[in-house]
């Protein structure tokens, strides 16, 4: 597969590769030269996200009851997931459920979106259908868990369903004996090729790489270590309750998204703007992001296969502006590869940490390794890089207070937002981008006690456009607070909740993004 090339990348190839055409870079204004609009203000036109939030909201969309057994992660009362990780309209996907003991069981499909500030539209309720117990699969070569369950329903996604990220709520039916109802979660996202001022990446695979269902069985719980190329990954096999920081029971069955993107996605239809999304593996090409003004990394974006790398650089080299909205980003090379009946794209490991001859990709080789592929230097793609430690807390401090991104927001040199460092952030950007500028910096403190450096960088593509990165995995919890939401917290520091100055510099940006 082409990744098989990525172990030959040397820091002098990965300078090249990031940087083509840098040399005769088109000017980019980059300090507060003018008022920047909010989207609702300078768009008077209709588009997909604004005609789609048109419609009423559900107010019942959240997991209610909700169980886990002894592992702490798993809700064998019923569990699914979904064939495909994405799907556009007119494609088929299955939806496969488990129940123990057997029960009847309805799945409700919603949208999650803005509405209203309801957070969610329900687009189809299927079932009744008769649950019955799948079996657990036996674990493979490399502790791979790999479902093959029955579908309990195939469908074909309707034609005038937008773009989004989908939610397939499980609920067991009252079968007389008193017990009640159990509920939990499967995610899918319907994707599009249509042309959009944003296209919002969904970082499923990081979602994958932890998910320990059905209890140990994550690319982190191998006998071998945490951090080398021991543990395969299938997505043919529930999610698991999230495993880290904080204890969130709306996550069981929805991966990362309602933890870290959930609230990007909702301000940002809340506000009008016009995007479409897509799953880490929509990325292998860059044929659809070449035909979007702006590309979003969201949340916690650690893995990413060797292809997305090059299909980002391809963007930025022909003009889509780049937004890592994210922390920890494009850290470890993560192959894909087709599961056991050959869909593709189904199974993952960490094949190799991205870095090129950077020390911490050294060390981490030297470390955890040997690895079979390593990745260039991330730190030329998204203007600063994974740095170690690269988990910790802190505040985000404005460093350069006349940078454009900062206009109406008030903020003065050394202006704290509190808590939205965290819990892991990019640092040391290379002094040899042309035009790169940090635009906030400050420590970060891993468990409340070890410094790192974090830095938050823009810098000019060479076709007018720029890329921004702002250095963490908690951006978007200062940006809106959606039903059911909650605040996580890590290394004895935590965000505040929605900022009108993170709203502000969000819009800023996005603003010189799609225009």
């Amino acid at each position: 597969m082409s990744t098989g090339r990525s172990n030959q990348w040397s820091r002098r190839e990965a300078m090249k590769a990031a940087l083509v055409g840098s040399l005769g870079l088109s000017s980019l204004p980059i300090r507060a030269d003018e008022p920047q609009k909010l989207p609702l203000e300078s768009k008077t036109s209709d588009n997909p996200i604004q005609a789609e939030n048109r419609h009423p909201g559900s107010h019942d969309w959240q997991l209610t009851r909700v169980r886990v057994d002894g592992s702490g992660y798993r809700s064998p009362w019923i569990e699914g997931y979904c064939s495909r990780q994405s799907v556009a309209a007119g494609e088929v996907i299955d939806i496969m459920v488990s129940t123990n003991p057997p029960r009847k069981f309805k799945i409700e499909i919603f949208r999650t979106g803005y509405y209203d500030g309801a957070g969610a539209r329900l687009m189809k309720t299927l079932g009744p259908f008769d649950g019955e117990t799948q079996p657990d699969p036996e674990m493979g070569e490399k502790s791979l868990y790999e479902c093959r369950w029955n579908p309990a329903v195939s469908f074909t996604i309707p034609d005038d369903w937008t773009s989004g990220v989908y939610l397939g709520r499980l609920t067991t039916l009252d079968d007389g004996t008193g017990h009640g109802y159990w509920q939990s979660y499967v995610v899918f996202i319907v994707k599009d090729d249509r042309p959009a001022d944003i296209l919002f990446q969904c970082s499923d695979n990081t979602w994958q790489a932890y998910n320990r269902w059905p209890d140990k069985y994550s690319v982190y719980t191998h006998p071998k270590g945490n951090q080398g190329p021991w543990a395969d990954v299938s997505f043919d096999r529930p999610y698991a309750k999230y495993a880290q920081i904080y204890d969130n029971p709306q996550s069981i069955g929805s991966g990362e998204w309602l933890c870290f993107e959930f609230p990007f996605a909702y301000w940002l239809e809340k506000e009008g703007y016009d995007v479409t999304y897509c799953s880490n593996s929509d990325m292998l090409s860059a044929d659809h992001g070449l035909n979007c003004k702006s590309f979003l990394s969201v949340g916690h974006d650690e893995y990413w296969d060797i292809r997305q790398y090059e299909s980002v650089v391809k963007m930025r080299d022909s003009g889509v502006n780049l937004l890592f909205f994210s922390g920890n980003s494009v850290c470890w090379v993560t192959p894909l590869r087709a599961g056991f009946d050959g869909r593709e794209n189904r199974i993952m490991f960490r094949g190799g940490p991205y870095g090129g001859d950077y020390k911490y990709a050294v060390d981490r080789e030297r470390d955890h390794g040997p690895f079979p592929f390593r990745g260039p230097d991330e730190g030329y793609l998204m203007g600063s890089r994974n740095v170690d430690p690269v988990n910790g807390g802190g505040d985000w401090i404005c460093a350069l207070p006349d940078h454009w991104i900062f206009a109406g927001t008030g903020m003065k040199k050394g202006d704290r937002i509190p808590g939205l460092i965290g819990w892991e952030y990019h640092g040391d950007p290379p002094a040899d981008i042309p035009g790169l500028e940090i635009v906030a910096a400050g420590t970060a403190l891993q468990g409340g006690v070890n410094p790192q450096q974090w830095t938050a960088t823009i810098y000019p593509g060479p076709k007018g456009n720029f890329v921004f990165n702002a250095s963490t995995i908690f951006w978007c919890q200062d940006l809106s607070s959606p039903p059911g939401h909650m605040l996580p917290w890590s290394h004895w520091s935590r965000p505040h909740g929605p900022d009108s100055r993170v709203q502000r510099i969000t819009s800023n940006i996005l603003q010189r993004a799609i225009r």
